[in-house]
């Protein structure tokens, strides 16, 4: 049977179909234009800020830090420009880490000192954006990696601001350091609410001035509108707004009366702070040995750390800020100044010195084996006679000496504007109570009298109970920062003199304890330093014991370990009657007062009162001062720049 085609039927279906995938086609076009118009109508002001966002960034710019100069505008921190190369971990990843810094090495030579540090920062600080790997890139180094850059996605090559301390060793105690900020100081800032103040830093005041001033000198940071490609590389800038730069400070340090009593000590161990009467400028404050802040900044290498850490010369150690001394008889004429206010004793009153004060069977031994005689108070300072003040001490009992030494400062903070000052020792019954929970033995306190036993200060109290006595009686809070300025307007505050309160001394009783101590320095234990000084000092030497020695037993310096023998103090101001800087100053087992302090202080006395230096001291070794121009043309930190991305890759 054979099918007949109907071509009008198949026409008909034809067109139907047709009319279908029309249809079809027409209903796809619809949606697409329905989602195109959703997209780019209904979700356009979402869309468009995602694309905002993805393009562009908002980086937080760190401030310059603020400049610190002494006072004579001697600079003695800055900040210098410098390349680093720091990669991106969020963007390498951290599993690619170590295979980048491996192809990096073959560019640049990457210690393992520096690997192991960005491996530290880099387990520390898992939220930061960049972290630096290398640091201080020579321009020959900042050549070569900028045109292979283009092959390490998340590596950088940045320009920062690095602190520098240019004079090194030279006032290290004082100035501190900075260092990075660890995750105990973001700790310590988010509880402050201080972290948005830190976006973008990367250091942090860590001891010193550097510490205590870390507010005024940080500054606060900026901020800068970038465009991003999709790699996430800064490709322009839109906007920026700038940061303000921490303040700088002018210290009442004399860098060039520093310097010189810190080589004065060449090698020995000591602490020596001189302090400007009048106002409480702390003119020189000398720790030795000491160290080089420019180890600490970007991290210090472990073998150099242990080195420090593990000196027994303790150079990390802030001795007049935090090294606690028996004062050896630098502590009399405070005794006397106060027992006279207290009428306690005239100066009339006399004792018989035979050489020792006996109290039961234990006998205190005067430094003099036979005495001194007859010796009244005047005489007790000039001889520096120890049984008349294990008399004194003992009669008038711990408490009474605990009062009458305390508006002087011993034993107490003085509120010098450092961090981390150690209060040291006033002993009292009470103290000993608490401190060993014992009771105070009579036995005790004729020591006391000679500033040994339980007496423990810091030479920044004794030099601030100096400066106290040099001014009649007026306390002033000792300070290291005299001028606070703002480095775009010069304004200038000074945060510096402030009186405490004043110590009631009668005119009469000041005269004759200050006569006493010129006249230590003319016929006393002085003599031999300062009997050729052409100006008038007022001074006491002072020998503190390290070891004890037993009843009968005499001490005998060569037979004794040199750690374990006496230390040499010695307390001065001058010109006497008019003085302009109080020093103290102690050699650590250096010995008789006179012997080892007292000659460091008639140097530093002759520098600051003449302009005289030691014979032997070699020329052009002090910082030069700034002229005139220098001065009125304060340098500024210089704004990092920035290495350009079009410029460093290949086309």
């Amino acid at each position: 049977m054979v099918e007949v085609r109907n071509p009008e039927r198949e026409l008909q279906r034809l067109r139907l179909r047709l009319v279908f995938a029309m249809l079809f086609a027409i209903a796809c076009f619809g949606l697409l234009a329905a989602r195109l118009a959703w997209l780019q109508v209904h979700r356009y002001e979402d869309f468009h800020a995602q694309a905002e966002e993805n393009r562009i960034a908002l980086l937080p710019v760190a401030p310059s830090r603020g400049l610190i100069y002494d006072r004579n505008g001697v600079l003695l921190a800055e900040n210098v420009s410098a390349y680093t190369l720091e990669l991106s971990p969020k963007q390498i990843g951290y599993a690619k880490l170590d295979a980048t810094i491996d192809a990096l090495t073959e560019i640049v030579e990457i210690t393992p000192l520096e690997r192991k540090r960005f491996k530290r920062l880099a387990d520390e600080n898992r939220r930061a954006d960049s972290l630096p790997l290398k640091t201080r890139l020579t321009d020959d180094e900042v050549a070569r990696l900028a045109v292979q850059r283009y092959r390490f996605p998340g590596v950088e090559i940045r320009a920062r601001l690095f602190r520098h301390y240019p004079l090194g060793e030279t006032a290290a105690h004082v100035l501190g350091y900075i260092g990075r900020i660890s995750p105990d100081d973001k700790r310590k800032l988010e509880e402050k609410e201080l972290a948005s103040v830190y976006s973008g830093s990367t250091h942090i005041g860590k001891v010193g001035v550097e510490l205590s001033y870390e507010r005024e000198l940080h500054g606060k940071p900026g901020t800068e509108e970038v465009e991003v490609s999709a790699g996430g590389r800064v490709v322009r800038t839109l906007s920026q707004t700038p940061p303000t730069p921490g303040s700088n400070l002018y210290l009442s340090i004399d860098i060039r009366l520093q310097k010189l009593a810190e080589d004065l000590y060449a090698g020995r161990r000591g602490a020596m702070v001189a302090i400007e009467p009048a106002t409480g400028d702390v003119l020189a404050l000398v720790s030795s040995p000491s160290f080089d802040p420019n180890l600490f900044i970007d991290g210090i290498d472990t073998q150099t750390w242990q080195s420090l850490n593990e000196n027994p010369d303790l150079p990390l150690l802030n001795r007049p800020l935090r090294g606690a001394y028996p004062p050896g008889s630098t502590y009399k004429p405070f005794i006397a100044l106060a027992t006279l206010g207290e009428g306690l004793r005239k100066p009339g009153d006399t004792i018989v010195d035979p050489g020792y004060f006996q109290l039961g069977n234990h006998r205190f031994r005067d430094s003099r084996p036979g005495g001194h005689g007859i010796v009244d108070l005047r005489k007790s300072i000039v001889v520096s006679s120890d049984t008349y003040y294990y008399k004194l001490a003992y009669e008038i009992g711990v408490d009474k000496l605990h009062d009458l030494m305390k508006p002087w400062g011993f034993g107490q903070l003085t509120g010098i504007d450092l961090e981390h000052e150690t209060a040291g020792i006033l002993p009292s019954t009470d103290w000993k109570m608490r401190r060993y929970k014992q009771r105070w033995h009579p036995g005790e306190t004729p020591s006391i009298g000679i500033g040994q036993g339980y007496n423990a200060f810091t030479i920044l109290q004794l030099a601030h109970a100096t400066a106290t006595l040099a001014g009649g009686g007026v306390v002033m809070r000792p300070h290291v920062v005299r001028t606070i300025e703002n480095p775009n307007t010069r304004e200038r505050r000074q945060p510096g003199a402030v009186e405490k309160h004043r110590i009631p001394v009668r005119p009469a009783h000041l005269e004759l304890v200050r006569s006493a101590m010129i006249e230590v320095n003319r016929s006393g234990t002085g003599r031999h330093v300062f009997g050729n000084a052409p100006y008038p000092v007022a001074g006491k030497t002072g020998t503190s014991q390290v070891i004890g020695i037993k009843q009968g037993e005499r001490y005998d310096a060569k037979k004794i370990d040199e750690r374990h023998r006496d230390h040499s103090l010695f307390v001065a101001f001058a010109p006497a009657d008019a003085p302009r800087i109080a020093v103290a100053a102690i050699v650590e087992n250096g010995g008789f007062g006179a012997q080892a302090a007292a000659p460091l202080v008639r140097r530093v006395l002759d520098y600051y009162l003449l302009g005289q230096l030691p014979q032997d001291f070699p020329p052009g070794a002090l910082p030069p001062l700034p002229d005139e121009a220098e001065i009125r043309d304060v340098p500024v930190s210089l704004e990092p720049e920035t290495v350009d991305p079009a410029e460093a890759e290949p086309r």
